[in-house]
């Protein structure tokens, strides 16, 4: 029995030109012990010859299940129950090809390609290629790979990562891998549509397409994806609007659209991804007004819309997201002031408001933010004295810009040497309660309301400066 199925072999790899007889005559169970189907072990030596650059791979792998492991392949046994004429399977099967960074001996070759004998390894679960076609335009995704259904059914992982080689377009039977789970083909040179057939991938948990050159619109039924929760279709070309269908998404834990040319509003439906950690709409053609709905999105911490013509006031829903560490909503083309609710948002961590057109003083009540790190209110229209603290200002240092608001000054008294601020002292001290200009305070009192001796810069030439300042406002000149 076994010298036939060698020599059946045999007349296969005469014609595949793949590896010598004894390969597979070594790869042959000859105790009893576990072993593999000869037309799946003959598959699996034409899809990796078709990838890496060792022509002897198989021969030093005869048997990559069991004796001569190769650490990009993993493999099982399938047991069935014994039940319905169901028999437990005595062989072992390919159920995971990695080949990356951290498997890097031997590397793919240059003219690696997609071997048809994938068909042949109906078992294999997760198929991951990291940096494996590196020539521009010279592989892209066969159909065919996806067509069969019982081979490619068991398939739950396909990750094809950093391969500038690979282009064409995403084919329309990928939508046929009905186990399918985490379908990553980030950071290749893909260009045409998303497929509306995947959104028939109801198991799916995870898509990223990101880093492409995909165009066209975010299909409608991505909205049947009811397990998803990582969807990433960053910088790509995508146009349209978001689809209102995103709202049927509720596992939904991170949702990157950003660096695309998506324009419309921000639909209402996404107000019930109450799931929702990150939400990136950066870099787009999103107009305003958002939604008040997003309220209830009360479990997101990142929420960056930066760079849209978003064109109105600050949302006043934004109050309502207790659980925010990053805001990001520079160069909206937002107007009017600052609302002081964001001293409530204990979380922020970081907020970044610069380049709009916000007016107004700044609010001392962001000081209150006790983990706040980093604060960009720049290039916008703010005015009036920075009031914050010097331990506050001291805390961020230049993680605090306030720079090109024209109306903006500091106390010189209570902020020296802080040049990195780029703002001009106030040329006059504040109003007092009774409306009355006071003279500069000297120092901030003590606990004890004991009078401070007058400070060291007070003698010299640059107190008497700060003295006709304060002389001149308090005559009104």
């Amino acid at each position: 029995m076994a010298s036939t199925t060698v020599e059946r072999l045999a007349r296969l790899l005469a014609v595949a030109g793949c590896c010598c007889i004894f390969v597979l005559a070594q790869a042959m169970d000859d105790g009893g012990g576990v072993g593999m189907r000869s037309e799946e072990l003959l598959g699996l030596f034409e899809v990796l010859g078709a990838l890496l650059s060792n022509p002897s791979w198989a021969q030093l792998h005869p048997r990559p299940c069991t004796e001569t492991p190769w650490l990009g392949i993993q493999c099982e046994m399938v047991l069935g129950d014994g039940v319905h004429g169901r028999q437990q399977d005595p062989y072992l099967h390919v159920t995971k090809i990695h080949i990356g960074p951290d498997v890097a001996s031997p590397p793919c070759k240059a003219s690696a390609k997609f071997s048809d004998s994938l068909l042949k390894l109906p078992y294999l679960k997760s198929l991951s290629l990291f940096g494996c076609f590196l020539i521009p335009d010279t592989v892209s995704l066969p159909p065919s790979l996806f067509a069969n259904t019982s081979s490619s059914s068991s398939l739950e992982q396909l990750v094809i990562k950093s391969n500038p080689g690979l282009s064409g377009a995403i084919p329309q039977t990928i939508g046929r891998l009905q186990n399918l789970r985490v379908l990553s083909l980030s950071q290749n040179n893909l260009h045409g549509e998303i497929p509306k057939e995947v959104g028939a991938l109801g198991k799916l948990e995870q898509l990223d397409l990101s880093y492409n050159h995909l165009t066209g619109i975010i299909p409608v039924e991505i909205g049947g994806l009811a397990s998803l929760s990582i969807l990433d279709l960053s910088w790509n070309g995508l146009e349209g609007e978001i689809p209102w269908s995103v709202g049927q998404l509720q596992s939904l834990r991170k949702m990157d659209l950003s660096f695309n040319n998506i324009s419309g509003r921000i639909p209402t439906g996404a107000s019930k991804l109450q799931s929702l950690i990150l939400l990136d709409l950066s870099h787009n053609s999103l107009t305003g007004p958002m939604p008040d709905a997003l309220s209830d999105l009360r479990e997101l911490q990142y929420f960056l819309v930066e760079h849209n013509p978003i064109g109105t006031s600050i949302p006043l829903f934004l109050g309502a997201l207790k659980n925010m560490v990053v805001l990001g909503l520079s160069g909206c083309g937002l107007s009017g002031p600052i609302p002081t609710f964001f001293g409530s948002l204990t979380n922020l961590t970081t907020i970044s408001l610069d380049r709009n057109r916000l007016d107004g003083t700044i609010p001392a009540s962001l000081e209150a933010i006790p983990n706040l790190g980093q604060l960009n209110l720049s290039q916008n229209q703010l005015s009036g004295e920075m009031a914050f603290s010097e331990e506050f200002v001291s805390r961020l240092g230049e993680r605090l810009d306030v720079r090109d608001n024209q109306g903006l000054c500091i106390n010189p008294l209570r902020h020296q040497n802080l040049s990195y601020l780029e703002a001009p002292p106030c040329l006059c001290p504040p109003i007092n309660n009774s409306g009355e200009r006071s003279l500069w305070p000297e120092s901030p009192p003590s606990e004890s309301g004991a009078v401070r001796v007058r400070p060291s810069w007070s003698h010299g030439k640059g107190s008497m400066s700060l003295v006709l300042v304060t002389v001149r406002c308090l005559m009104g000149l």
